[in-house]
């Protein structure tokens, strides 16, 4: 008696592809982990602000007052957004606080490219690398802000 195989046969070139169920599976598991993700990572950059004080205060434009104090804020203002996008109930209003505070931490940003002349080629590289990483940052935030929303009711 020839043995059958309890095997599902997959046709060739499909046996990688995932089904629809599974791919959306996955989508929203990354959805759910999304705001922790970005989360996290304002957690770092923020305890940062603290940690290396100085190194902030010196990208910080020369045209705005107290740069301490404008890196000590920014700080808060990440580990509060990095809090807000942890809990449910308020990430929508934390991912838009998210995606103004990118936009508002921007010049911080260029000024530390521009400055970066008499720092190594790969600092320099890095400081103008990162200014175009900040529009996917704040597509991010944005994101989490209007599933956040959708998920509201």
């Amino acid at each position: 008696m020839p043995r059958t195989s309890s095997r599902r046969r997959v046709a060739p070139g499909r046996a990688f592809s995932r089904t629809a169920k599974e791919s959306g599976r996955l989508r929203s598991g990354a959805q759910a982990i999304s705001p922790y993700l970005l989360g996290g990572l304002l957690t770092v950059t923020g305890s940062l602000h603290f940690i290396s004080t100085r190194s902030y205060a010196a990208i910080v434009p020369r045209q705005l007052p107290s740069p301490d104090g404008l890196v000590y804020a920014s700080g808060v203002a990440e580990l509060l957004c990095a809090a807000g996008l942890a809990i449910p109930r308020t990430r929508r209003v934390a991912g838009w606080a998210t995606a103004a505070l990118f936009v508002v931490v921007f010049p911080a940003n260029v000024q530390m490219a521009v400055s970066s002349g008499s720092r190594s080629a790969a600092y320099q590289a890095m400081t103008w690398a990162r200014l175009p990483m900040q529009l996917p940052l704040i597509g991010w935030a944005v994101l989490i802000a209007r599933r956040a929303a959708r998920h509201r009711g």
